[in-house]
């Protein structure tokens, strides 16, 4: 599904990333984790082209970057972050905010088939948002909006779907909606990989099977949850002292 080998990324003398390896299978689904600044946006940039390393190899779905479109790719890679919330149109619908989703664009400008309206509608039945498509989507909860943004990335059928960061700014209620969401996209035999970033382990849901912990620039630890996700890993990792426990599939951590 996607393969980063030998990954660095440098700005004149400035190491971002250094030597960064990491595959992920189908099947799997990978939360990772890490500070602010540890570098893991850049990273996921740069697996979906948005960002050109300075050294190592790129594979997407069996494709290495640099012999393909990358435009053709991403039509097969769902993105979701908190700061796409602020880029839909005012005065754009639940419906076609799911609809702009078949042409990553902000707005919808091209002519909607009537299968993929069809699909749109049942996204929405799906995350029990059907009776929101006529609203606007600015007018909706936190929780509502960011389903509605999961639904988008879902219609042109992604066979990957990345977050990055997507319960920033949300509150409890809300995070907890889209947490629900994702545990029910990842549960679908037929559903697409997910990769979640975050800096709150809470926040990783049982669906997550692997995680993978940034620091500084470098891949601290990555490999099954249950064996990455420790005290002290993340003590490192976050350069504090914590205690991770385990409860009903999800992780807490406290400060000693």
């Amino acid at each position: 599904m996607l393969e980063l080998t030998n990954i660095s990324l440098f700005r004149g003398d400035r190491v971002i990333l250094k030597d960064l390896t990491w595959h992920v299978r189908r099947g799997e689904h990978w939360a990772v984790v890490g500070a602010n600044g540890s570098g893991k946006t850049m990273m996921l940039k740069i697996a979906t082209g948005y960002l050109w390393p300075s050294q190592g190899t790129v594979s997407v779905l069996g494709k290495r970057f640099g012999t393909i479109d990358l435009r053709e790719l991403r039509t097969k890679i769902g993105w979701i972050s908190a700061a796409l919330r602020d880029l839909i149109p005012p005065r754009d619908s639940a419906l076609d905010v799911v609809l702009s989703g078949r042409f990553a664009s902000f707005g919808l400008w091209n002519h909607v088939d009537p299968d993929d309206k069809t699909r749109a509608t049942e996204l929405l039945s799906i995350f029990d948002c059907d009776r929101l498509a006529a609203q606007s989507y600015r007018s909706l909860s936190q929780g509502e909006q960011q389903k509605i943004l999961v639904a988008r990335a879902l219609l042109p059928t992604p066979r990957l779907l990345i977050l990055d960061e997507p319960c920033s700014g949300l509150d409890l209620s809300a995070r907890e909606q889209l947490l629900q969401t994702l545990q029910q996209v990842g549960s679908q035999p037929d559903g697409p990989t997910i990769i979640f970033v975050t800096h709150h382990i809470d926040e990783i849901v049982p669906v997550f099977t692997h995680a993978l912990i940034m620091q500084v620039g470098r891949i601290l630890a990555q490999g099954v949850k249950d064996r990455v996700l420790t005290t002290t890993t993340l003590s490192h990792a976050f350069g504090v002292s914590v205690n991770v426990v385990k409860n009903n599939g999800r992780y807490y951590n406290h400060i000693d």
